[in-house]
């Protein structure tokens, strides 16, 4: 499970998504670009016959691992470290429910919406674009392939523009 969330960290910081993505470079906005990805990964999971669903705690746990060493290496004390954690659990299940919720309707103006309030007022519209892509690609992958497809996630729309110019 650690090389899937180590795909799924490593989408997350693609320089598009803070470029044109409008997603500030800040711990916050790493920390929303995680959680996005985090949240596509997490729904394909559900969505696949067991065991599939049985890995979503073990890439959660990952997920909260790698945000606890981050913490951690940051300088933040022993003490501190907990009460970082529970405030960071609580955001992560809120946007995944925020999130959830963005993707209930066909049209994309709840997302963008969800995505201007959370993530990136700037680039939301593009930003929900690339969540539905990412959506659909990962839609069509067993667990087999998504526990080892390079890369797991689509450009993000903007690189596939520049790349096709």
């Amino acid at each position: 499970m650690d090389a899937l969330f180590g795909r799924v960290a490593e989408a997350s910081r693609r320089p598009a998504l803070y470029l044109e993505g409008g997603i500030p470079d800040s711990f916050e906005g790493r920390f929303e670009s995680l959680t996005l990805h985090m949240f596509l990964v997490l729904r394909r999971l559900r969505e696949l016959p067991p065991p599939a669903g049985d890995l979503s705690q073990e890439l959660i746990d990952a997920c909260f691992g790698y945000l606890e060493l981050g913490f951690r290496n940051g300088g933040v004390s022993d003490i501190a470290v907990p009460k970082r954690m529970k405030k960071i659990g609580q955001m992560f299940y809120g946007r995944l429910q925020a999130c959830e919720a963005g993707f209930a309707g066909p049209e994309d103006e709840a997302l963008v919406e969800t995505l201007r309030r959370n993530v990136s007022p700037s680039g939301a519209p593009a930003l929900a674009a690339y969540l539905r892509a990412a959506r659909a690609e990962l839609s069509g992958l067993d667990l087999d392939a998504l526990l080892s497809r390079e890369p797991l996630f689509p450009a993000f729309a903007s690189q596939e523009a520049a790349h096709d110019a």
